[in-house]
């Protein structure tokens, strides 16, 4: 294992978890407005698929192990299990698409931003397909709940991490160059 990639996978899932204590109760849904998905589409673009992945794997078995870092700071094996436990497993995935999405393609901003769109999408057919489970809703009324809310913010999200690796992406080259 590469020692830096493993560091910069820490340290986004301590971004993680430092984001997710801020959160955003929305007065019609248990799933709350956080930063998380801004990390685990940064994790993926900056980090590739099995070190993005990596990160947000190690932020949620932070948060299982007990440590306050899922939304608001809770934490435990119940969370992961729990309505909003289907957005922890979508971390995890989007971050391996978007980094998988990232290496195949040439870089562009057209290319990233594609790529970030898909991880969200990720998250919300992941989170919302548990939420339904959970909380025994329907799937179009858990997408009510669990993701038309949060569509504008997290298409804002995406395109910020767009341009922060972008920018990442392009010191890297000039350290490399």
């Amino acid at each position: 294992m590469k020692t830096s990639a493993m560091v910069k996978a820490a340290l986004i899932a301590a971004l993680t978890a430092a984001t997710a204590l801020v959160k955003i109760n929305l007065p019609f849904t248990d799933v709350p407005l956080t930063l998380q998905v801004f990390f685990a589409l940064l994790a993926g673009a900056t980090l590739g698929p099995a070190y993005g992945a990596i990160s947000m794997v190690v932020y949620v078995l932070m948060g299982v192990v007990g440590l306050p870092v899922f939304a608001g700071g809770t934490a435990g094996i119940g969370v992961l299990f729990g309505p909003t436990g289907g957005y922890l497993f979508g971390f995890i995935a989007a971050a391996y698409i978007v980094g998988l999405l990232v290496s195949k393609g040439r870089g562009t901003v057209a290319q990233l931003t594609l790529a970030m769109v898909a991880g969200v999408l990720v998250i919300y057919l992941l989170g919302v397909m548990q939420l339904a489970f959970v909380a025994k809703l329907t799937f179009p009324k858990a997408f009510l709940l669990g993701a038309a809310p949060f569509i504008l913010p997290d298409i804002i999200k995406a395109f910020i991490a767009t341009t922060v690796a972008r920018r990442i992406g392009l010191a890297a080259e000039r350290q490399a160059g």
